[in-house]
């Protein structure tokens, strides 16, 4: 079973309508010990990284999520629930995430010659091989997004060009991110999401 985290953010409905079409066995729960005995995890999430946080924190949910990082369950984090994964953001000023991933949210720069938010469809390259990622390289998302994260290289699995290089998939160990909304993304999402359903049954998180 996935359990996608229910924190009143606005696409969970979005993402559970994607997994029900691909018949993934699924639930909504904010219940730490459902969260905790689910076979794989869905972070999803919409609009500012410090109001998601408070929303995790009122739940008690912080904790539950770092526990089950730490059991190994394999964790997806899509489009800001990706950036929570990480130690921290500046929006809105500074705020702490969940500190899974090392690495920082910031802005897109308002110099680039692009328009802010990132908001369209845009080309995923893969910088290392993953079962996962691979089945994005080459292909197009859909992103909207205002801040991005900074990361080291060994934790980004794709990037896109958008006046800078922002990473698309993230990964370390068995906790992923997907800046982009793979339940908006056409086909090429819904295989995203089939793939990690896969991985989650065959408990396979290697990146070969």
């Amino acid at each position: 079973m996935i359990v996608i985290i229910d924190y009143d953010t606005g696409n969970t409905r979005n993402v559970k309508n994607a997994l029900d079409y691909l018949g993934v066995p699924n639930q909504l729960s904010a219940d730490p010990k459902q969260i905790l005995a689910a076979d794989g995890l869905i972070l999803p999430g919409v609009g500012a990284f410090k109001k998601a946080m408070d929303s995790l924190n009122e739940r008690g949910l912080v904790t539950t999520i770092r526990q089950a990082a730490d059991k190994g369950i394999p964790m997806l984090g899509i489009c800001l629930g990706m950036q929570l994964l990480f130690d921290k953001s500046f929006e809105f000023g500074e705020s702490a995430g969940l500190g899974l991933i090392p690495g920082e949210v910031v802005p897109i720069p308002a110099n680039l010659g692009v328009k802010v938010p990132h908001m369209g469809w845009d080309k995923n390259q893969s910088q290392q091989a993953d079962v996962l990622a691979d089945k994005f390289n080459g292909q197009f998302s859909y992103f909207v997004h205002s801040f991005y994260v900074e990361t080291a290289p060994e934790n980004i699995l794709s990037t896109v060009d958008y006046g800078i290089e922002i990473p698309s998939i993230v990964r370390k160990d068995n906790v992923i991110g997907f800046q982009f909304h793979p339940e908006k993304s056409g086909e090429v999402g819904l295989n995203g999401l089939a793939k990690f359903k896969e991985m989650v049954e065959n408990a396979d998180y290697s990146r070969n």
